[in-house]
């Protein structure tokens, strides 16, 4: 294997990247390492990432979802990523929250293949292979990245009551479903100038 994607390199550039924004202990560096090393394998076949930079994937997938995971209220132990593909944030979610159940929702078939295949040291993390509309409830929360924000919100209250959204920041701003939604707290990506990391809570009239 190529020097800049063994372990070595893989938890120097991770570490190095969160510096003071949060700890990972070796044994979840392992296992984040153990996905990594199948993304770029598999990304070679098929089509998991568009980026396809080993620093840029350490980056934008590894480190974004990780501190996005680091920030996430303690809304409840049941967790759904909506539009998983390739396992952001969902994966880095469930290693660095061992105490969370986490589920990734890909519908693509080859994804979840991939996702089950990277996965299986994974104790509290589970695949399911069907469209969101699929859904019944049964989770506290949904997160997600990669699907539009206005059709993840559009899950709540019925799938969830808790939501998390990796997004631009004028994708945050256009957010317009009709769905009451309280945002209790929100976060700039520290390696991007557009991206954030929000959350919050569907909105009971009382």
């Amino acid at each position: 294997m190529a020097a800049e994607t063994d372990r070595t390199w893989f938890a120097g550039r991770l570490l190095q990247h969160l510096g003071n924004y949060l700890l990972v202990s070796p044994s979840q560096i392992d296992l984040l390492y153990d996905h990594f090393r199948l993304l770029m394998l598999w990304n070679e076949r098929i089509n998991l990432s568009a980026i396809r930079s080993p620093e840029e994937i350490v980056l934008r997938h590894y480190c974004e979802s990780l501190f996005f995971a680091a920030r996430m209220p303690e809304f409840g132990p049941m967790v759904a990523d909506i539009g998983s593909g390739a396992g952001f944030p969902g994966v880095p979610t469930a290693i660095l929250h061992p105490e969370w159940s986490v589920t990734l929702i890909e519908s693509h078939q080859r994804k979840a293949v991939f996702l089950r295949e990277s996965t299986r040291e994974i104790p509290n993390l589970a695949v399911i292979d069907r469209r969101v509309e699929q859904l019944s409830r049964g989770f506290d929360s949904i997160i997600s990245r990669a699907v539009r924000p206005a059709e993840v919100v559009g899950l709540l209250p019925e799938v969830a009551v808790q939501i998390g959204l990796l997004l631009s920041r004028s994708d945050f701003i256009d957010i317009d479903t009709g769905v009451p939604v309280d945002w209790i707290s929100c976060h700039s990506i520290p390696w991007s100038d557009n991206n954030l990391c929000v959350f919050g809570s569907f909105h009971v009239e009382q």
